[in-house]
């Protein structure tokens, strides 16, 4: 469902939005990124998630309680042996990561994002 692949991607990103790649935990700078804005598809520039859904999971990824409507799709994958959720930008299909259910109050939601697969943008 890929439609168009940005040439300007990196080939970090593009192993993780295309071939369904993980970064290393601890890596993204977006971990610590606190200011009011947005997060967007590093592929295509679409929004995302608002910052004020983003909290500190502690599992090493920019993690958000909830999406914006219509952002993602999901599928489920098997790779590690039991079926987790995964989610694609509806935009242009790059994988971002997975949805957990041992998130925050309101959703109990965890969008376990892969940093280098967004772009924040200040408000």
């Amino acid at each position: 469902m890929v439609k168009k692949i940005n040439k300007n991607l990196t080939s970090e990103q593009k192993l993780i939005l295309f071939e369904e790649g993980t970064e290393r935990p601890g890596s993204s700078e977006l971990n610590h990124e606190k200011r009011e804005g947005s997060y967007h598809c590093a592929n295509c520039n679409q929004k995302l998630f608002d910052s004020s859904t983003k909290y500190e999971s502690g599992s090493g990824w920019p993690s958000f309680y909830e999406a914006l409507p219509d952002a993602f799709e999901t599928s489920t994958d098997y790779v590690i042996g039991y079926a987790r959720t995964e989610y694609h930008c509806k935009n242009c299909g790059g994988h971002h990561g997975h949805i957990f259910e041992d998130g925050p109050k309101p959703t109990g939601m965890r969008y376990c994002n892969n940093g280098v697969c967004l772009v924040f943008k200040k408000k």
